[in-house]
This record gives C-alpha cells, sequence and structure tokens, in this order.
C-alpha cells in the first residue's frame, strides 16, 4: 500500500530531541510491514519560531518533504507525491488542514492529538483552525483518536463523528522489555522524565516527594520551569538534566516507582517505556495513559491533589510483584509492530 503521511510532528534530521518520534516510529514500522510510505511536512513559519520548533528550509530530507508557509492555507493545494497514495495519514492541526485542502479522491486518515482538542475548544482558534479541522474531520474516511481518553473527549465533541473514530495507540520496541520483582530496600528510588515546563506538574511530584521519608526522586529533563522546581526541592530531589534515550531506559530499570502526572498528554510513550522497565508506573486520572494504566491491577492512577497519598499507598502496596505481573502482561500488547498493524487494520476495517 502507498500511504502518505502528512505532518509538522516529525523529526527532518537525526538529533533533534525535543521532537516527538511517535509518528516517526509509526512510518519506520510501516515501512517494515513492506508498505510504501512518504512523508510531507507543512509548517507555519510564523508558529514554527513561536514554538521553538527547528527550521528547515523547503525542500527534501532523507525522504521528507519540507514545506513552509508563511500564511495560513486557502484554496485548493496540490501535492503530486500525495496524488500517488492509496491513503493520506494526516496529524496535528497543520497537517490535517493542508491534507484536506488537496482535495484529492483519497480515503484521508485524520489524527487527533491533545494539541487538536485544545484548537477545538478553545475560543481563541474559532476563526480559522477550528473549522478548517471540522471540515477535515468530517471529509475524512477514518479518525485516529491518540488515546481511549481522546476517543472520549473527541466523541463527547463530535458524537456524530464517533462511528469513524478508532483509537491510534502507539507502541515501544519489545526487546526493551524486562521482568522484574519488587526489591525491598530501606530508600524507594522513584524516577520522573519529562520536558521541564508548567503542564507536565513535575512541581507537584516532587512536593509530593519532599513530604515522604525514605524517598529519592531522580529528575531527568530540562526546560523553562527549571531554575523554579530547583527551587521547591529538598534534599531528596537530584536534577539529573537531559538523558539520551538509552540512558533513561538503563534509569528506569534501577527506579522503583515511576511518576509522572501531566495534564493535556496525547498518549505518553514514556509511560510504556516505565512499564516495559519494570517500574510500578504512576499517571494522572483521565488523562493519556488511563485505559492502559488501570489502577491498582497493573499500575497507578491519581489526581493532581493526592500525589503524595498514591505514592504513599505503592510503597506501603500488599502485593506489588502481582501489580508488576500484570503490567509485563499488559505491556506485551504495546510493542511497535502491533501498534503499527492496528492502526492499518483499523484504516482498511
Amino acid at each position: 500500500m502507498n500511504i502518505t503521511v502528512v505532518t509538522d510532528l516529525y523529526p527532518v534530521l537525526e538529533g533533534e530531541k525535543h521532537t516527538p518520534r511517535t509518528i516517526y516510529d509509526f512510518v519506520q514500522g510501516w515501512k517494515e510491514l513492506g508498505h510504501n510510505v512518504g512523508v510531507i511536512k507543512p509548517n507555519f513559519i510564523f508558529n514554527s519560531f513561536l514554538r521553538g520548533k527547528p527550521f528547515y528550509k523547503t525542500g527534501i530530507y532523507d525522504g521528507v518533504e519540507n514545506l513552509n508557509f508563511w500564511t495560513p492555507f486557502w484554496g485548493q493545494l496540490k501535492n503530486k507525491n500525495a496524488q500517488k497514495s492509496d491513503v493520506i495519514i494526516a496529524h496535528m492541526p497543520s497537517g490535517i488542514i493542508y491534507a484536506n485542502r488537496l482535495g484529492l479522491n483519497i480515503p484521508l486518515v485524520a489524527g487527533v492529538h491533545a494539541s487538536d482538542i485544545e484548537v477545538l475548544t478553545n475560543p481563541i482558534y474559532s476563526v480559522y483552525f477550528k473549522p478548517e479541522l471540522e471540515r477535515a474531520y468530517k471529509n475524512a474516511h477514518k479518525i485516529a483518536c491518540r488515546s481511549e481518553i481522546l476517543r472520549q473527549k473527541f466523541s463527547k465533541l463530535y458524537p456524530e463523528l464517533a462511528d469513524k473514530t478508532f483509537v491510534a495507540y502507539s507502541g515501544i520496541k519489545p526487546e526493551i522489555i524486562v521482568k522484574r520483582e519488587w526489591k525491598q530496600r530501606d530508600r524507594i528510588k522513584i524516577l520522573t522524565c519529562a520536558s521541564l515546563i508548567k503542564r507536565k506538574n513535575v512541581d507537584k511530584v516532587i512536593l509530593a516527594c519532599n513530604r515522604l521519608k525514605n524517598v529519592e526522586l531522580l529528575v531527568v529533563g530540562e526546560g523553562r520551569e527549571y531554575k523554579n522546581l530547583e527551587k521547591i526541592a529538598n534534599s531528596n530531589i537530584r536534577f539529573l538534566g537531559y538523558r539520551e534515550h538509552k540512558e533513561v531506559l538503563e534509569l528506569m530499570r534501577k527506579a522503583d516507582i515511576f511518576a509522572l502526572t501531566s495534564r493535556n498528554e496525547t498518549f505518553g510513550m514514556v509511560y510504556l517505556e516505565a512499564m516495559a522497565s519494570g517500574c510500578l508506573t504512576l499517571g494522572l486520572r483521565g488523562d493519556g495513559i488511563d485505559g492502559i494504566i488501570k489502577d491498582g491491577e497493573n499500575g497507578f492512577l491519581c489526581d493532581l491533589d493526592n500525589i503524595e497519598e498514591t505514592i504513599a499507598k505503592i510503597i506501603n502496596h500488599t502485593d506489588k510483584n502481582q501489580i508488576l505481573s500484570n503490567c509485563f502482561n499488559t505491556i506485551q500488547n504495546y510493542t511497535q509492530q502491533k501498534a503499527c498493524r492496528n492502526y492499518l487494520e483499523k484504516v482498511n476495517s
């Protein structure tokens, strides 16, 4: 099958440490399954600089067609590469709007991320982006929601489109999965890993761990909240800065608990990686990983006002090894190849 992926959420070159690789992983997985996959990356130049994204001149970069636009998309667009497709899969607002503006008689799959829900619900986007997205979703053959929580939110906003939606979860590489048992120790190691920005709520995890006895919290990541977080941390907290992916996995395998309570999370690959690394994993109730993590069964969920109590509950849980065993069984279903197959099966169903 000839697949064209249209999104601005895609690394053009290796080493883009702040560009999520989730859609890149889908592209590579589909190629491994024998499909012919091309990538179109449309960028609003002003938005790229506003969000601090890497900027590249218009051109082809190792199979990625990078396109820059000063203004929003108006009228019908043309793209010779997209015309050769059997299906067009578009993610992120600019990608979805661009793909829909091509006006091709080719099945369009439009993704739903947390950013799309923001565009559809925040009044500041009501002039251009919201109506454009709504048109694209109505025209779409299928709508790929990146988590069960996002599918529920989208279906509540547009119940008439619910029959077209499916969950397009991500997957991890099976070789990183390990099976571990809980080892009792005097000092519990807790790990959090995220961009240090407000919506990640790393401050809430730090404040919770400040009040807990016999714990050590390792904070992996960098961002504009770093100095503010340092100010509220006590001696139980260690900041490790940015670490390469391989190093993060090594830290996860040495940690007892992984805790991240970020809000408006599209999915959260880091949770899957923590589960695959044998951590008792804590996420935020009603957000991206909720639905994969089932509270008290294969991990834990909390609200922002009871993080400390939930971590204490995890530490004192009498059957932690059963939770870890259930977690190990769960993660077998969330490998990259299974995620890629699931996506295309739902597109073709």
